[in-house]
Formats: C-alpha cells, sequence, structure tokens
C-alpha cells in the first residue's frame, strides 16, 4: 500500500520541480499554445470529420490537446527520468526512505495534473478566441480522454527510459518517436488529407486514438462523448507499457 501523507509530499516537490524549469514549462505549457494560434492563423475553413462537417478550429483545438497532454506525460516525463538517472538523482531517491511507488507515482501524479491544466487551458482559448464549443454532455468524455491519455503515456515515458542510454539522446529519441505520429494521427493534418495506408499505419499507434477520444466529444454532441474502442487501445498500450517498466526501469545511471 501507498503511504498517501508521503505520496502528496512527494508529489508537492516533483510539482515544483517542474514549474521551475523553465524548459519545462515552454515546451509543455507554452508550446501547444503556439502551435494552436499558428494553425488557427494559417488553416482557414471547414473539414470534415467523421462524417460531420466542422470548422478548422473545431478540429485543432483537440488535436493540438494531444500534442499538449503527450508532452506533458510522456516527451517532458521521459525526457526527465533519464536526465535524472544519469546524473544519480534517481539512484539517490532509492536509497532514502521513499518507497519506490511513492517515486514513480507522484511522476505519473504530476503528469496528470498537468495535462489536465493544459487542456483547461487549451479549451478556454479555444473558446473565447475561435468559439470552439464542447456541449456540457460530451465533457466527462473529454475529461475521461485526458486522464485516460496522460495516464497511459506516463507508463509509455517510464517503459521507453529504460531504453535510452544518455541524458543528450532523450530529447531527439523521444521527438523522432512522437513527431511523425503527430502528422500521420491527424494531429497536424486532417485525417481527410492523410493517405490511407498512412492512417493503417497510425492506427497501431496510440496518438491517433487518443486524439479521436478527445475529438469526440467537441464534434458530436449527443451522448457522453467516451469514445470507449479508442480509450481501450489506449489503457492497452499504458498497461503493456506499465508491466514493461515495472520489469526493466533502472535507477542507476547506464554511463556510470
Amino acid at each position: 500500500m501507498i503511504d498517501h501523507r508521503l505520496l502528496a509530499s512527494q508529489f508537492r516537490c516533483d510539482l515544483r520541480i517542474f514549474w521551475r524549469s523553465p524548459q519545462s514549462r515552454y515546451f509543455t505549457v507554452l508550446l501547444p499554445i503556439v502551435f494552436l494560434v499558428i494553425f488557427a492563423a494559417i488553416f482557414k475553413g471547414r473539414t470534415r470529420v467523421d462524417g460531420q462537417v466542422v470548422d478548422i478550429t473545431t478540429y485543432y483545438v483537440p488535436g493540438i490537446m494531444t500534442l499538449g497532454i503527450i508532452s506533458a506525460s510522456f516527451v517532458n516525463l521521459t525526457q526527465a527520468i533519464v536526465a535524472q538517472r544519469e546524473s544519480g538523482v534517481l539512484k539517490r531517491a532509492r536509497a532514502t526512505p521513499v518507497p519506490a511507488s511513492v517515486v514513480i507515482a507522484s511522476r505519473a501524479a504530476v503528469g496528470v495534473i498537468v495535462a489536465l491544466i493544459m487542456s483547461a487551458l487549451l479549451l478556454v482559448i479555444g473558446r473565447v478566441a475561435y468559439g470552439v464549443r464542447v456541449p456540457g454532455s460530451t465533457m466527462p468524455g473529454l475529461i475521461i480522454a485526458v486522464v485516460v491519455g496522460a495516464a497511459a503515456f506516463c507508463c509509455i515515458g517510464f517503459a521507453v527510459s529504460t531504453r535510452i542510454g544518455t541524458a543528450e539522446a532523450a530529447a531527439p529519441v523521444t521527438n523522432l518517436i512522437v513527431l511523425p505520429l503527430y502528422f500521420i494521427s491527424g494531429v497536424f493534418v486532417p485525417e481527410d488529407q492523410i493517405p490511407s495506408f498512412l492512417r493503417g499505419i497510425a492506427a497501431v499507434f496510440p496518438i491517433r486514438h487518443l486524439a479521436q477520444a478527445l475529438r469526440i466529444p467537441f464534434i458530436h454532441p449527443h451522448g457522453a462523448g467516451i469514445a470507449a474502442g479508442d480509450l481501450l487501445i489506449v489503457a492497452a498500450w499504458g498497461t503493456v507499457a506499465l508491466v514493461l517498466a515495472a520489469r526493466t526501469f533502472q535507477w542507476s545511471p547506464r554511463t556510470a
């Protein structure tokens, strides 16, 4: 059992470390907002999604939200874990009375909280600047998609961190993983403009399914907005990654 008071203390510490890092704040909080403003300024008109014709900004708000969630829970987390492992921070943490489960759960909780904050900011900007609305009835589906997506990608981040040998390689590796998938998963480019064989490749990976789960509450006003099938695929990726991370996670520097 996890000591909840110890977890809360560790969580506050990790959250402060995150907000005190200019790089983390920029790439996780500011960069998705910049992307949304740029895409909304460049691309105009409407697009077709799941048989619905919607404004292009309605398409891009959940798309950029996908980017923000992955930045918070996968890219930033993976890079931080590798950097702290190679600098010996994780090894020292392992030697303290704080259980490993608390350290891991705290990092994952920070990723989820930052993803929720990022998603809320994008929702407000989308509503105020571009008139993008989310029906109240589908808001539960949107919140569930954010939480499930952030938790799953945190687990994937822990798993991927075990395959990165140096802190210098963390940023190139994580960006090499996500950037091509952003383009073929409908995050940067509307799906009706992506060749079918690329959509087929994207369907194997969780980014496309997270983007779809986030988009459903925006374009389908009826029901709770829960994309159960897509969320199950995202959760399955997270579960497999969690099992892999539990077996292979490393606390000591690999370059020592």
